[in-house]
């Protein structure tokens, strides 16, 4: 593997490639787990959890990914690097190869251990892969190459239920889980050919470690305030699509395959559209001369107000006995939520000292999936087992998406430290 991957557009083409088949592995469970529900004898708690199941994996190696990524070692000739995309390479091995082992289940306990493996896996490269796109990316381009790199959430999510339901239809549901885990196995052989980017200014400052690295994070309040926002946006924006298939397969009635498919065709479209306006209205709202301090408190602001416009769009689809009305509903709500992608992680990474940029990534992932999307879609089945209702268990959804835009406008003036101790 002498030949290097060097120039940093055709780096950021690898990456988001990889985040699409991320996002199409996370999300085929959702698409197929009404008939896995039924053939393994679940309930509505036990199929939440086995969506969620991957969180655990996700969020609790997530740290330890993060302080590796941060860790500079020694390499012949003196200079210092990272070995981010080692770390990353078997983590998108180990996801792909436990994708393809959640199609051997056979009960709860296989289904979830092989969905915290395929969580253990992503942790790496949800860590670290944007802590090299914010090194190659230069300072007034971060916000463009995060949109390009995070246009994968959409489109891999919506293949993840295209595909699901259709191979589902033809093959079952254990078929779906076999051909999703292929192209992450040739991916991963990619990964190690990639440049590391050089260290920049103050990367090689003392490094923090431990609960000293911890009370630097948390000094800067602002970041606090967006990783809280950003733990009951990932509450709402997970919950939603794990249950949405099976709300529309039994609310209104729709035949699972058409149910995964229209609701892919919304989730891309939406996820493109507000993904792309939303990086582009962020990066117009901005002073004709802006320095980053500003640049970080009006993407947190943009993030708020988009979101905003989620709550009442997201209640509505909830409420509505009209399947037509409730897909309108939704991709409003997701172009809105999908608005905030790239704004609200350029935040994460530029509301830190430089140092610590990885740690940062890897306690939002740790503390959002702990408390947002590992909850969720649990949560949200043991309302609807109680209430037999499952309309009622989604209710708390709005909710959610509401409270994570009062934090994050509530957090706009908050104190900001980004300089390396």
């Amino acid at each position: 593997m002498s030949a290097r991957i060097v120039r940093p557009q055709t780096i950021l083409g690898v990456l988001t490639a990889i985040n699409f088949v991320n996002y199409v592995d996370r999300y085929l469970v959702a698409a197929v787990s009404p008939k896995f529900q039924e053939e393994l004898g679940l309930s509505n708690a036990q199929t939440g959890f086995t969506i969620s199941a991957f969180m655990l994996g996700y969020f609790l190696t997530s740290p330890a990914f993060g302080w590796l990524g941060d860790r500079r070692f020694a390499k012949a000739g003196g200079d210092a690097t990272t070995i981010r995309r080692w770390l990353m390479a078997i983590g998108v091995l180990l996801w792909s190869v436990a994708t393809a082992a959640s199609g051997l289940a056979h009960g709860a306990t296989s289904m979830v251990l092989a969905r915290i493996a395929v969580g253990v896996g992503e942790a790496s490269y949800a860590t670290l892969a944007p802590t090299i796109i914010d090194d190659l990316a230069p300072p007034a381009k971060k916000n463009r190459w995060l949109a390009i790199f995070y246009l994968a959430i959409p489109v891999g999510s919506a293949l993840g239920f295209l595909l699901g339901g259709v191979l589902e239809e033809h093959f079952g549901w254990r078929a779906a889980f076999f051909v999703a885990g292929g192209p992450g196995v040739a991916l991963a052989l990619i990964v190690p050919t990639i440049a590391e980017p050089a260290p920049r200014a103050h990367d090689d400052a003392s490094q923090t470690r431990g609960v000293a690295a911890l009370g630097a994070l948390g000094r800067s309040a602002l970041y606090v305030a967006c990783v809280a926002g950003l733990t009951a946006y990932t509450f709402a924006l997970g919950g939603f699509p794990a249950w949405a298939p099976k709300f529309l397969y039994e609310v209104h009635a729709m035949k699972l395959s058409v149910a995964d498919f229209w609701f892919g065709v919304v989730t891309v479209l939406a996820g493109l559209f507000g993904t792309i306006a939303g990086a582009w209205l962020a990066d117009r709202a901005l002073p004709a001369q802006c320095d980053d301090e500003t640049r970080i408190r009006r993407y947190l602001r943009f993030s708020g107000l988009a979101t905003v416009v989620g709550v009442p769009a997201a209640a509505l689809s909830l409420y509505t006995p009209s399947s037509t009305t409730f897909f309108v509903a939704i991709f409003v709500c997701e172009v809105a939520l999908f608005a905030s992608t790239s704004p609200i992680n350029v935040v994460i990474l530029g509301s830190v000292p430089r140092s610590l940029r990885a740690t940062a990534m890897a306690v939002s992932i740790f503390t959002q999936h702990l408390l947002g999307d590992l909850v969720s879609p649990p949560l949200i089945g043991k309302i609807a087992d109680v209430t037999h209702s499952l309309r009622t268990g989604m209710w708390i959804l709005p909710v959610a998406i509401a409270l994570a835009a009062t934090v994050w406008l509530g957090g706009v003036r908050a104190r900001l430290v980004r300089e390396d101790a």
